[in-house]
């Protein structure tokens, strides 16, 4: 049974409470910090409610390194760290652009620099296909160029790569493992926690589930003249538990040394591309539930295609996308009928 200290920053958002879950059902102790700027501290309710164990929390902001100081000296036996504290929406990041790399930047910056005094062995770094901007080739593998951000969001990830890379090569005394996510959806099959963003959801399934139970008007289809089968964007959807098993075996990667380099970086996708369309018609066919929706302008920011090759995460990781669209899907429907039940949303 596994008993180390993990330190999950934006551990109450989305696919941070999914891998809080994950490790707490892998023997693992953990403490979550969030600022519950995109979140709610009910969140670990469900948490606890999933796993019979209700994790450490502490509410604050990690750009404040005061704060994380405060934390490490509160919990002197954290071993690896799950960073999830960052702002996330593409479209937001186009409006607000210092937010984002005060948010994200400063974010890593301060645990970076925690790390080694401390005694923690590794760091999992939450990164994103839009580091691969508009890809020449799909699907991309890890080896596929970095081509220049679309949008403040995408080129956060890749200066924090940036940033990892640089750290570590210059000499410091922990790990890090990089995985590149492609495009998370669903909730936990027991419903008990899924994705709920704070105000308008800047992402496509929880404004697709909300606007499927009357919430919203109807779903913005952001252009139908991309060079795609359909004229719309095609994504890499992963399930979010299938996610977050791969930073349970990430951190413990790190923490019994079989790390293959001092950094690694995978791809997490399942390796196949789905049209917006596509999604929307399968979740249609999952729950017999329709999506009003209409077809608007492109969103500036936005990549026409992407979707992985997950082949050295599948060899090197042992790990795999194993749930169905349309059972991710339906997940997701679930945990919106949950909300209603319960009389949040």
């Amino acid at each position: 049974m596994k008993t180390e200290r993990i330190l999950v920053t934006g551990g109450t958002g989305y696919i941070g409470s999914h891998t809080v879950v994950e490790l707490q059902q892998a023997g693992y102790r953990v403490v979550i910090i969030d600022d519950l700027s995109n979140s709610s501290a009910d969140v670990i309710d469900g948490i606890e409610r999933i796993t019979g164990s209700r994790p450490d929390f502490v509410e604050g902001d990690c750009t404040d390194i005061d704060t994380l100081k405060r934390l490490f000296a509160d919990y002197p036996d954290i071993k690896g760290i799950i960073n999830f504290a960052a702002s996330k929406a593409v479209g937001e990041s186009m409006q607000r652009p210092i937010l984002y790399y005060r948010n994200n930047l400063n974010t890593l910056l301060n645990l970076l620099d925690l790390m080694g005094p401390n005694g923690v062995k590794g760091i999992v770094f939450s990164s994103s296909c839009t580091v691969y901007g508009e890809p020449d080739v799909n699907p991309v593998t890890e080896k596929s160029p970095i081509k220049k951000a679309t949008s403040p969001y995408g080129n956060t990830k890749q200066i924090s790569e940036e940033i990892i890379t640089d750290v570590i090569n210059a000499g410091a005394p922990f790990k890090s493992v990089i995985l590149r996510y492609f495009n998370p959806v669903g909730a936990h099959p027991s419903a008990e926690i899924g994705e709920l963003p704070n105000g308008v959801p800047q992402n496509l399934v929880p404004y697709l589930t909300q606007t499927a139970m009357g919430i919203r008007k109807e779903l913005s289809v952001f252009g139908n003249d991309y060079h795609t089968p359909d004229g719309s964007c095609i994504r890499d959807y992963i399930n979010v538990v299938d996610l977050a098993k791969a930073h349970v075996i990430a951190v413990e990667r790190m923490l019994t040394d079989k790390t293959e380099a001092p950094i690694e970086i995978f791809n997490l996708g399942t390796g196949h591309g789905v049209s917006v369309l596509e999604l929307i018609d399968t979740f249609t066919k999952a729950t017999g539930v329709e999506v009003p929706h209409k077809i608007v302008g492109r969103r500036a920011g936005d990549i026409e295609k992407v979707w992985a090759d997950p082949t050295y995460a599948n060899e090197v990781l042992g790990w795999k996308a194993e749930t169905s669209l349309a059972d991710t899907l339906r997940s997701a429907w679930d945990w919106q009928c949950r909300l209603r039940d319960r009389g949040i949303m």
